[in-house]
């Protein structure tokens, strides 16, 4: 009996890319314009949530959507080229695609931002999702029959569950491996140059 094709998803900031150095010049580009004070060291410490939700710490309800639209439009001027892909990163999506798989980007941002982010970094996944967040994921996951998720926040474990996907978790956003056992994640690792030796491991099943 053939095989299914696999497929892995990835979530984007902290997992494949760390775009704090990015989002900050963003965020401090928009508090400059707006005139509105914006802690971005402190914004940039709980990445993974949609944007408006760390714009409502900054600004009244009725300002978010037309601050968050600005805010989209400054960042790719500001935050694309300070940021680095994470270690192993490429490695990860290559090793996916390696086996004959396909690897798909799930990720609350905003779908263009995260399309040029990969593209200056070189990665180049089957397919960019964006705009979806937590359980939301799962929309994404289920539709391009998505096997596994890798993440590394809390609401990606949520997204991988509601998917039915099992959940591999990256300990480089803001929790560590202990909070994400705790979240329920199915496998966690340190960082995704541990991901290729495991997805070997995984494909090859129980020995």
């Amino acid at each position: 009996m053939a095989t299914q094709p696999l497929t892995v998803g990835f979530d984007l900031d902290m997992t494949l890319i760390d775009s704090r150095p990015g989002i900050k010049a963003a965020y401090e580009a928009l508090s400059a314009e707006t005139g509105t004070y914006i802690d971005a060291e402190l914004a940039i410490t709980r990445l993974g949530p949609p944007l408006e939700q760390e714009l409502a710490h900054w600004f009244p309800d009725e300002r978010i959507q037309a601050v968050g639209d600005r805010y989209r439009e400054l960042y790719p001027a500001r935050a694309i080229a300070p940021t680095a892909a994470l270690p192993g990163a490429g490695e990860a999506v290559a090793a996916v695609q390696g086996l004959g798989g396909r690897a798909i980007v799930v990720t609350a941002k905003h779908e263009p931002n995260a399309k040029l982010h990969l593209e200056h970094l070189g990665i180049d996944p089957d397919a960019v999702i964006g705009w979806l967040w937590a359980e939301a994921k799962a929309e994404a996951l289920r539709e391009h029959g998505a096997a596994v998720y890798v993440g590394d926040h809390t609401g990606d474990i949520r997204g991988a569950r509601a998917a039915g996907a099992l959940s591999v978790a990256v300990a480089t956003g803001p929790f560590g491996a202990a909070e994400l056992r705790a979240a329920g994640a199915d496998v966690v690792l340190s960082d995704l140059t541990e991901f290729p030796a495991w997805l070997v491991g995984y494909r090859s099943g129980p020995a």
